[in-house]
């Protein structure tokens, strides 16, 4: 028989220029009781400054690779639109699963995205109850059903 393993602390990465819908999620992520590092990033320019560890992310304990991405679509100077074009064209960053989590409900947003890779596409709740609920069905589908690639792990070529 084997003992079943201590969840595994993932690394989230959040891209919402809201700063109360950050905060918001974070309540969430909170509430769910989910093993996890959460970051965040105010916009596009900032996540590709996160992935690519420049500017205040240049340290080495300052960016850790996340397992997932969330994303919303509607940010200053470079939308999740333009985020998941650029991040599915980058080898580097190609594997990063991106969840885009948005207000917008436009159909031509949810087919882009899919068309962009986008593992999923859910319009942000409107609720706490109903955020923390998205969280929770996120965490057991994420964290305890789906194999996240290793990031700890040496990278080989595809």
């Amino acid at each position: 028989m084997t003992m079943p393993t201590a969840p595994k602390s993932v690394t989230i990465l959040l891209a919402d220029d809201d700063p109360d819908d950050r905060e918001l999620t974070r309540e969430a992520f909170a509430e769910s009781k989910l093993v996890n590092d959460l970051r965040f990033a105010e916009d596009g320019v900032e996540v590709f400054e996160y992935l690519d560890r420049t500017g205040k992310y240049a340290g080495p304990d300052a960016a850790p690779r996340p397992h997932l991405l969330l994303l919303d679509l509607n940010m200053p100077r470079m939308d999740g639109r333009e985020v998941l074009a650029r991040l599915k064209s980058d080898p580097r960053h190609a594997d990063i699963p991106v969840i885009v989590l948005t207000t917008s409900k436009a159909e031509e947003d949810v087919l882009r995205s899919y068309r962009l890779a986008a593992a999923s596409y859910i319009t942000k709740p409107v609720t706490f109850e109903s955020l923390v609920r998205v969280v929770q069905a996120l965490g057991r589908y994420w964290f305890e059903i789906v194999e996240l690639p290793d990031h700890d792990k040496p990278r080989t070529s595809p």
